[in-house]
């Protein structure tokens, strides 16, 4: 029972989406609806606000990191074992990705993964993080560092570690991750993939928008 609620609690908390909650508290717009469409830090910083897109960052990995490490602080407590704690970071990771808050559109997840890593172990999260951070640098495109850093993530954990039920729930999470970006694989494959730092389209408040429509007619008349 207490792994249940401590899973239900995960996915709730995994269900925040930072980057439509800072991008509204920003005035910026929904990021649903511009860009790749994504509900992430990547998205977010096409809209030019790079306050926004750290402060979606941090959040969304944040609620990864909180979700395990109290799985962790108190499996003990709870009788959660390692296989609560596994089903707690898949839990939150489902979260991310299918929010309930947000009618199941979430994000792919990198940044919530990010944090699950890091909650797991420290030395797990900056291998993988190191791993992005190459791949991103070297090429430029965000999406290929972070599927190359979710293919190696389980292996990571197996050096460091050891196969058990962790590194299990490490697998489903790097797989699901691919999932969410098939389409930046086929853009990847057809070279249509957008890199870091490009802008897609500029995107305010909707309200700005129509303002600027509105004196648009007016110098029509």
């Amino acid at each position: 029972m207490n792994t249940i609620l401590a899973a239900v609690a995960a996915y709730l908390i995994g269900s925040l989406s930072f980057a439509v909650v800072v991008s509204k508290l920003f005035g910026l717009a929904d990021p649903r609806t511009y860009g790749s469409k994504n509900p992430g830090a990547t998205n977010v910083l096409r809209s030019g606000n790079k306050a926004a897109a750290i402060l979606t960052l941090l959040g969304d990995a944040f609620k990864g990191w909180l979700a395990v490490w109290l799985a962790i602080r108190y499996q003990d407590q709870f009788d959660l074992g390692d296989a609560g704690v596994a089903i707690v970071a898949l839990a939150v990771f489902i979260g991310h990705l299918w929010p309930v808050f947000f009618k199941f559109v979430g994000g792919k997840g990198v940044a919530t993964a990010a944090g699950i890593l890091i909650g797991i172990d420290i030395w797990l999260g900056v291998a993988t993080l190191v791993s992005w951070l190459m791949v991103a640098f070297a090429f430029r495109y965000s999406s290929l560092a972070a599927l190359v850093a979710a293919i190696f993530a389980p292996f990571y954990y197996g050096l460091l570690f050891g196969p058990d039920i962790k590194m299990a729930a490490i697998a489903v999470m790097s797989g699901l991750l691919v999932y969410r970006h098939s389409q930046n694989i086929a853009n990847l494959i057809a070279g249509k993939e957008s890199r870091l730092g490009s802008k897609k389209t500029a995107v305010k408040d909707d309200k700005k928008d129509g303002k600027k429509e509105d004196k648009t007619q007016d110098k029509k008349k």
